[in-house]
């Protein structure tokens, strides 16, 4: 069953002229405001990113609104993020952020990972709206294919092509995790390993950090 949206959602009935069934015609012209697809500026995501409370990323001028997660998913973002952000506490490594926060990685792309990482020699990089680029990034798959398409391949080339050394793909469907790291000067990511059950996934970046595969995937359990 569909449930119908309350009209207030879409426009003011008072401003609005009626139709000839007596009712107020839909504001579709409100779409007209907003940039092509293609022809975004920083400036337009960032209004809409900042201001709304929708997920929205920008790809070379194309908006992407990403679907809203799911209970498995936000879980295992809120269980990596604790011990990840205790160990750069500990040892005054940086600054963590968790989503929904913004990494622009070229001019007129935008990416919102689920947790982000900037090494503290970077804070200079790091404004109260977005990080400029990042040092690691951590995404947790959706099982929808065009969301693991996203991860696995657009944003994986994305970070890359900014730089961010290492990228961490959390996947409950497949129950693993998979590390990639970038060496200085290249173009794309090394398999550093894909971690199962009974694993431990480490990071290069940042010395000592490590989780337990099955502690993340089991923490998402009802």
């Amino acid at each position: 069953m569909i449930e119908s949206t309350p009209q207030s959602d879409f426009f003011d009935a008072a401003l609005l002229p009626l139709g000839d069934t007596g009712l107020p015609r839909p504001s579709c012209e409100i779409a007209a405001l907003w940039p092509n697809q293609g022809e975004w500026s920083e400036a337009q995501y960032l209004s809409v990113a900042l201001d709304t409370n929708h997920l929205v990323e920008l790809v070379d001028g194309h908006i992407e609104v990403l679907p809203m997660p799911k209970r498995v998913h936000q879980l295992i973002v809120q269980w990596m993020f604790q011990p990840l952000d205790r160990h750069v506490r500990t040892h005054a490594l940086g600054v963590v952020v968790v989503a929904a926060f913004s990494v622009r990685l070229r001019n007129r792309t935008f990416r919102e990972p689920d947790i982000v990482f900037m090494l503290e020699e970077n804070r200079g990089r790091i404004s109260e709206d977005y990080f400029e680029g990042a040092d690691l990034a951590i995404e947790v798959v959706s099982p929808d294919p065009k969301s693991r398409n996203r991860d696995y391949v657009e944003k994986l080339s994305d970070y890359a092509r900014a730089g961010v050394s290492e990228y961490w793909i959390v996947d409950p469907e497949e129950q693993k995790i998979t590390v990639l790291t970038l060496a200085e000067g290249a173009e794309a990511y090394a398999e550093l390993g894909v971690f199962t059950s009974g694993q431990s996934a480490g990071s290069k970046l940042l010395d000592g950090f490590s989780v337990q595969v099955q502690d993340v995937f089991t923490a998402a359990q009802p």
